[in-house]
């Protein structure tokens, strides 16, 4: 049984990693907060137009989402055309993609020089679809991803992945970094970046996203991939911005951005010289709660207490269903399934 429910905790946390797996909808509540974005500096609210005048003056710009809200990649797409509309040229860079796929992402983008029939358009999407692998993916994840795609094959934006190809993050996540071959040590980039009250956090919430059941040998693998991930994007990131005429725009989770953790020390930690915002697309809690409750800093030692991200922008959430009830009905499963 040991093994099993190993097993299905390496299974379910490749699932995340993966993918940050779609939740199902429940009724929604209604919340003064959402549609406000807050500079947290502050505490006040501003409109969309002062947010766009803020970020213009930095080189990255991080759009941080929960995947699968609709409402936050409308505001992804909002945000990048506006800053088309001020004269800059941002260039996209996708968590969701790895930076070997950005060639095939440059030939779609390149396919817009020419035009084409809705037939044959739909024959490349599906050709790019199937050669980054989203194949397999919900219609409705691909779509939001394509559709900040289109608007760069429209407005002739450069665009990248920026993340490790998904057969390599599932190697270090099931063998651990350790376990890997050195040719696929060479694929990686290290910051050097080690600290273990950073480790016991992330330990923390590999916990809390698998309901309280930790694993001692599983949590070290998922932070393992989590390191080597963001290792890759910081690196990834500072290559763009050499190459880069105008803002870079990072699409990519909430997590990997959060207290300025993840991505962003790291970035710093390859070239101070970057100046980076992040704007957090935050949904609102399960229960009602106040703002200063969202801008609480994170107590780590070690690091400066910062709010969670430079921006808050609110939304509704896309489902107020226990994600644990679900893993509770998996778990049962596997058990009888185990005991037949």
């Amino acid at each position: 049984m040991n093994r099993l429910f190993f097993l299905f905790l390496i299974f379910f946390a490749i699932s995340i990693i993966q993918s940050c797996a779609t939740t199902k909808k429940s009724m929604m509540r209604n919340d003064p907060l959402i549609g406000k974005i807050i500079n947290t500096q502050s505490s006040r609210p501003i409109d969309f137009e002062s947010l766009i005048k803020d970020i213009s003056t930095y080189d990255v710009i991080y759009l941080s989402e929960k995947h699968d809200n609709p409402e936050q990649h409308h505001i992804q797409q909002r945000v990048i055309r506006r800053l088309i509309e001020t004269g800059l040229n941002p260039f996209i860079g996708f968590e969701f993609f790895s930076m070997d796929n950005t060639p095939d992402l440059l030939n779609f983008v390149d396919s817009g020089k020419v035009s084409h029939s809705k037939k044959i358009e739909k024959i490349i999407e599906a050709d790019l679809r199937k050669k980054l692998g989203w194949d397999t993916q919900s219609d409705k994840m691909w779509r939001y991803y394509f559709d900040l795609l289109s608007i760069a094959k429209k407005e002739k934006l450069q665009v990248a992945g920026i993340d490790l190809p998904g057969t390599l993050k599932k190697r270090i996540t099931r063998k651990g970094i350790n376990g890997i071959t050195p040719i696929e040590k060479d694929q990686l980039f290290s910051t050097q970046l080690s600290d273990e009250a950073y480790k016991d956090y992330m330990f923390s919430i590999f916990k809390s996203v698998h309901c309280g059941m930790g694993h001692e040998k599983m949590q070290s693998r998922l932070y393992d991939t989590w390191v080597a991930r963001n290792d890759k994007m910081a690196h990834s990131i500072t290559r763009l911005y050499k190459h880069g005429k105008g803002p870079i725009v990072i699409i990519i989770g909430g997590g990997h951005t959060e207290y300025g953790l993840g991505v962003i020390n790291r970035v710093a930690a390859i070239d101070k010289t970057i100046k980076q915002v992040n704007i957090a697309l935050r949904e609102i809690s399960v229960k009602p709660s106040e703002l200063p409750d969202y801008i609480l800093p994170l107590e780590l030692e070690g690091f400066e207490k910062v709010p969670p991200a430079d921006y808050l922008w609110f939304t509704q959430r896309v489902s107020y269903a226990d994600p644990c009830e679900e893993f509770k009905k998996s778990l049962q499963k596997m058990k009888k399934s185990s005991e037949n």
